[in-house]
């Protein structure tokens, strides 16, 4: 293998190498993995961004195949200080002492940087609010985030403001003493109309942004050790419309309140579209198809309104824990976000018989 080239080419930003006989034939990633110390992952994201060239010209696939007596350079831009930054955002606050604060988190706020979204969270918002006074329990990412809502749930949440608060309060998610409501609108009504669903939830093995039920483990979490178990309380509250070919009595879409018992990554999505529930808006566990076939002025209205709707139909409406530091019960409700209480008032008006 040749010796890195001592060019004019600046080392900070540049790895270059000449490949000699012995180097002939390998496939590029791996053998530039093999010498600058990147992963062949990393490889392949500077060769997709075109920082990876052949004698000055621009490499386009990692499969490509190494030639000797050629110099190879690899660009690796400078690392980007991606520490969250104070942003100055509206918060809806229901509580706040120096131990604690209650936020309505809005539908569309990521709760803390990640990639895709390393501005506008939760995160940034509260340290513009909050300065200094976020637990670092969480670390730099995640100050004060003792539990998380998806980006599309709206409602309640609690954030530490130091350490101790954040102590005890992860006690109470870990002990499932948390009370934690949530409404939903879902398709079909649940069978039974009350009832739990207990299971193991692991990523799905056919899509990584998709969690699963694990096979075999419904109301038997001892058959695999494979996922975390996951027990979620459910609770028909209200049909509308009704079923095509169905009883009287069986609604097109129901509200459902839903108990968590845990509080896995997207558990009251997964568990109710097991249960032949998805909830409307769902992007990930419901098929979006129109399911309102009649051309009546009230179901063409709904169908828009679907159209339009383009987040899950979940709302956190009640939290709540022992305070960490006076020990007081606390309990916060938010109303149901509006979009959601228009599509509600939407479906109100759908025919029954």
């Amino acid at each position: 293998m040749g010796d890195i080239a001592t060019g004019d080419i600046d080392k900070r930003t540049w790895q270059t190498r000449f490949a000699d006989e012995d180097d002939a034939g390998a496939r590029l990633d791996k053998w530039l993995s093999s010498w600058t110390e990147l992963s062949r992952a990393r490889i392949k994201e500077l060769v997709e961004a075109g920082h990876v060239r052949a004698n000055g010209d621009i490499v386009t696939k990692v499969t490509t195949k190494i030639k000797a007596d050629i110099e190879y350079a690899v660009h690796v831009p400078a690392p980007i200080d991606d520490t969250p930054k104070a942003e100055n955002i509206p918060l809806d606050i229901l509580f706040e002492d120096e131990h604690i604060i209650v936020v309505n988190k809005p539908s569309g706020m990521t709760v803390h940087p990640a990639p895709g979204s390393r501005s506008a969270t939760l995160v940034n918002a509260l340290l513009y609010h909050c300065a200094d006074s976020l637990s670092g329990i969480g670390g730099v990412m995640r100050p004060g985030i003792v539990h998380r809502l998806d980006k599309d749930t709206s409602g309640v949440m609690i954030v530490a403001k130091s350490d101790k608060a954040h102590r005890h309060l992860s006690k109470q998610f870990a002990k499932h003493t948390i009370d934690r409501v949530y409404v939903c609108l879902a398709r079909g009504v649940p069978k039974p109309r009350s009832g739990s669903v207990i299971s193991r939830i692991a990523r799905s093995a056919s899509d990584r942004k998709k969690q699963a039920v694990v096979r075999g483990t419904i109301n038997n979490l001892d058959a695999t050790d494979h996922g975390r178990h996951a027990i979620t309380h459910y609770n028909f509250i209200k049909g509308y419309g009704r079923a095509q070919h169905a009883s009287v009595g069986t609604p097109k879409i129901s509200e459902i309140e839903c108990r968590l018992e845990t509080g896995r990554t997207h558990q009251i999505r997964v568990h109710l579209a097991h249960i032949g529930c998805p909830l409307l808006g769902d992007p990930l566990y419901g098929k979006q198809r129109a399911f309102l076939t009649n051309k009546k002025e009230d179901e063409l209205a709904v169908i828009n309104a679907l159209a339009s709707f383009k987040r899950q139909a979940l709302h956190a409406r009640r939290l709540g824990f022992i305070h960490p530091i006076t020990k007081d019960e606390m309990v916060f409700e938010s109303p149901i976000s509006p979009d959601m209480q228009k599509l509600r008032d939407l479906l109100a008006v759908l025919p029954r018989d």
